[in-house]
Formats: structure tokens, sequence, C-alpha cells
């Protein structure tokens, strides 16, 4: 079972355009919307592979009942804490070539009470658990400390912790040794304060990071693939694919992948490929199936290509 914390959840709006142009009156041409949030997303890679996983999220408003009642259609245990705000909603405009035009809302303000009982619930939800995954952005009211705090509670119980989150929070996390961290190239570059242009760049930095106290850092390299290095060693895995038609949501299905298959070495390295691969050619936030999965798409090796370009991050 994987138990899934996401402290700033989200109603994930996607809308397919013919175009976008601005002040211009647009019709889509499809539409949907999904639970939103990191953690949210890998419980929903998790469910889509048949494995049991329960979300912890603070929901509040009509919002916030939606999504509870999505996470149910999606087959996924919901662990609500109630709060005072509403939960955000988020809006993706997708053009026909795969560019996406994302709008995300700063969230509620979380209360001191309700970051408590936040806490209490993954105590009391996590018996059982083979992984809690920590994921996504801290909403206003929760100090960088939060994620530190919870890993340590959680380390405490015996559990094992991945974190997927950047900035002040990650850096804050390190000390208390998380299992798995999950950057993707902008984050391992802030969090070591340089540019990473090459996959030597960014397998140095994993390196730092691990030193920082980091036990494995599973890196995102965009198109090029990802990086896992852990204290057996480094590996690296990439994938082909044909089409992109969202990249949203395809890091936490990495994840999802990656936890799923044991959360260690090249085999689950590989799966996290796939689950990526897997999930930008569906649209919108949607989670690939295991019928979605090409595992024979996936190369893994140990020689990692450190001069290999690493793509340039969008303006």
């Amino acid at each position: 079972m994987i138990l899934t914390v996401t402290p700033n959840p989200s109603l994930d709006r996607t809308y397919e355009l013919p175009g976008l142009t601005r002040g211009a009156v647009l019709r889509a041409t499809a539409d949907r919307v999904d639970p939103g949030g990191k953690g949210v997303n890998v419980s929903r890679a998790v469910a889509a592979a048949g494995h049991r996983t329960v979300a912890v999220a603070p929901l509040g408003g009509p919002e916030g009942a939606l999504l509870a009642r999505l996470l149910g259609e999606h087959g996924i245990e919901a662990a609500g804490v109630q709060i005072a705000g509403s939960t955000r909603v988020n809006v993706t405009l997708v053009e026909p070539d795969g560019t996406l035009t994302k709008v995300n809302a700063a969230g509620p303000e979380i209360t001191p009470d309700e970051a408590g009982r936040l806490l209490d619930t993954v105590r009391a939800r996590s018996a059982g658990a083979d992984w809690i995954a920590c994921c996504g952005s801290l909403p206003r009211g929760l100090s960088p400390q939060w994620y530190a705090e919870l890993v340590a509670r959680s380390h405490g119980a015996g559990v094992r912790i991945a974190l997927d989150t950047s900035g002040a929070a990650l850096v804050a996390a390190l000390r208390e040794r998380p299992d798995v961290i999950k950057p993707n190239t902008q984050e391992l570059a802030e969090a070591v304060g340089r540019p990473l242009t090459t996959v030597g760049d960014a397998l140095k930095a994993a390196q730092e990071l691990r030193e920082l106290g980091a036990r494995a850092v599973l890196a995102s390299l965009g198109a090029v693939g990802q990086l896992l290095v852990e204290s057996s060693g480094a590996h690296f895995a990439g994938a082909r694919v044909d089409a992109v038609r969202s990249d949203v949501g395809a890091g936490d299905a990495s994840l999802a992948g990656f936890l799923s298959a044991g959360g260690t070495g090249p085999g689950a390295l590989a799966s996290a490929v796939a689950h990526g691969a897997a999930a930008v050619q569906l649209p919108g936030s949607a989670m690939p199936t295991p019928a979605d999965l090409d595992l024979s798409a996936v190369v893994t090796t140990a020689d990692i290509p450190v001069d290999l370009a690493l793509p340039v991050p969008a303006p």
C-alpha cells in the first residue's frame, strides 16, 4: 500500500484548444476535470496499476467535496482533513502542437490546527504502508520545516518516505534523510545553486544531495530520460515517445511506477520511465494503466551518458 500526502491538492481542469489567442473567445475541442496535486496524481497512477493507495489531503468547500468524490471514482481511499478554506482549481490550456499554458491557483491558507491534524492523519493512516509519498508545494500557513517534521515522524514509525518537493522545503527535509527524493532538472539545479547543462552535471548534483542526506535521488531530466543515484550506484534510463500530448502529471506517474516496482534499483527505474513515457501520451493529467505501458521501449544502463545535453527549460 502506498500512502500519499498532498498538502496543496487541486481540481485540474484541462481544455484542448484549436489555438490560443489572447483576448479572443475560445471554444474547447475537449475538456476534462481530474483530481489533482502531485500526491493525488501518484495515488491515481498507483490505483490504475491495481494497487491499494490512500490519499491524505486537506479538503475544503465544494471543490474539496468534488475532489473527494472523484478520488473515490478512481478507486482511491480519500483521507481528507477538513479545512476552512476552499480547495484550489488549476487550469491547463492545451494547443494542437502540445504546448501547454497552465494557471495554478495559490490555494487556501492552512491554520496551525489544520496542519497538526494533517500530521496526525498521516500517522493514523500509515499503518501497513510500504511507502509514504509526500508531494508538491506547501500551501500558505505551512513552514518549509513541515515536510522535515513529517519525514522524521514517519521514519520514527518505520515507514519509508519518498519526497517530491522543491526549494526551501526540500533542503530542510534533507537532514531527516528521506529514502528517495524526486527532483526535476530545474529543482535539482535550484537545490545545488547552479545551472545544469548535461547529464553529468545532474549526476554530480544528485550525488551532492545524497551527501546532504537523501538516501536516493530519482531525477527527471525531461525528454532525455531519468537518473537514479543510490547507495548501490547510478543508473540512467530513457524511452522512445512518439508524440507528447500533455506532460501534466508525468513526473507523478513516474514516481508511482518507481515505488510500485519496489523503489530501488534499475528495475524500478525502468518502471518509472515507462510510466512517465506513457503519461505524456495521454490527455490532460490522465494517469496510465498497465495497458498503456511499453517496457520494451525503455533502455536502462549503468553507463551514464555524462556528455548528453539536458533540454533547455521553457522561459
